[in-house]
């Protein structure tokens, strides 16, 4: 998706450690034409695989995974990290490692949104080591639904998120791929 990639050029900073800022149009202020374009582009990839919910986690993967639920027709359900008085205490619960927070967070969906007759589309702001995504995958073999597909908006390949991911054997798809992030670099795969 070049639009996306030139966004990442022109405002995305390496701030060493593998991270990448891109809070000024994906994940703090978002830029919702771009978005609307990142749903649309992450529906017309995955809408063959029949998916009857999106599934990502807060907060971040709210925005992508939205407007994906939107081109699709679909529901979307977000994974709480602070449970609210109002979901049942048999919620279902995941932790994973969070890179740029520097502690452990937990995930957790109520068993009224997420059942045995849905067939889940993760959707998530980045794929990197695929700790928050394989986190959303236990929430989704909890509840008994069936996974279909796996989309990032954007892929930090070196870190090898998606090698774990590939042998689920559901489609895993990024609309734009970093290979390199050393020296202050932003590389892109093609």
């Amino acid at each position: 998706m070049e639009l996306l990639k030139e966004r990442i050029r022109q405002e995305g900073r390496n701030l060493g450690h593998g991270i990448l800022k891109v809070d000024s149009f994906l994940n703090h202020q978002v830029d919702a034409w771009l978005m609307m374009l990142i749903g649309k582009e992450m529906a017309r990839r995955m809408g063959r695989l029949g998916a009857t919910k999106v599934l990502t986690a807060e907060i971040s993967g709210i925005a992508p995974a939205l407007m994906t639920a939107w081109a699709l027709d679909i529901p979307v359900v977000y994974a709480r990290k602070t449970k609210p008085i109002t979901m049942p205490d048999d919620a279902f619960r995941e932790s994973a490692p969070s890179h740029t927070k520097g502690h452990r967070i937990e995930l957790m969906v109520s068993p009224e949104f997420l059942g045995p007759d849905d067939r889940v589309l993760i959707i998530d702001d980045f794929l990197a080591t695929g700790n928050t995504i394989n986190a959303l995958i236990r929430i989704v073999r909890q509840s008994g639904a069936t996974l279909v597909g796996i989309g990032a908006v954007i892929e930090k390949s070196f870190e090898g998120g998606r090698a774990a991911l590939e042998e689920l054997g559901v489609p895993v798809e990024s609309l734009v791929v970093i290979t390199d992030m050393s020296d202050g670099r932003i590389v892109f795969a093609d």
